[in-house]
């Protein structure tokens, strides 16, 4: 044994005897008693936030803290992008600010700061990321509005109350 190896070996042991002592398990390689869900969920709370997809147009509220004071600061654009990793998900909302700059910002879903979401308008989108609206510039850098008529948002009521009676169930 090298005098590395040997220095690593007495680090490990006394690591294991001070884990011993706290009664922690660190060196166990697998999860015993959690699944794989209890572990992506770990973090993660219920958001009373409206269902939105990408391609629409939402409002985040912001809590900010500028010195000891708070205040609410609204970010409102176009989602480009979802990413659902539990506790971890994510969304990329994107705006179009003064001179036509574009800003973009990822926000956690489960992020204390945010204070509530409000849907502005559905957007017509084929694809699960929107990335390629970075390169447009002017109108066509904007999101089409998903026009439904009265027969769909009828269905669509019906299915949703639907759903909610079955969750009550």
């Amino acid at each position: 044994m090298t005098k590395v190896a040997l220095a690593e070996s007495h680090f490990y042991a006394i690591v294991k005897v001070i884990a011993k002592l706290l009664a922690i398990r660190i060196f166990d390689m697998k999860a015993k008693y959690l699944t794989k869900e209890t572990i992506s969920g770990i973090g993660t709370f219920e958001r009373k936030f409206p269902e939105f997809n990408i391609g629409d147009a939402i409002a985040v509220s912001l809590r900010i803290k500028e010195g000891g004071k708070e205040r609410i600061q609204v970010f409102e654009g176009d989602v480009i992008a979802k990413h659902n990793k539990g506790s971890s998900s994510t969304f990329t909302v994107r705006r179009i600010a003064a001179n036509g700059i574009s800003v973009e910002r990822i926000f956690p879903t489960y992020s204390s700061l945010i204070d509530s979401i409000k849907f502005v308008r559905t957007g017509k989108a084929r694809r699960a990321k929107l990335f390629y609206m970075r390169d447009r510039i002017g109108k066509a850098a904007r999101v089409a509005e998903k026009v439904l008529t009265r027969e769909q948002k009828e269905q669509k009521k019906a299915a949703r109350q639907k759903l909610k009676e079955s969750a009550a169930q």
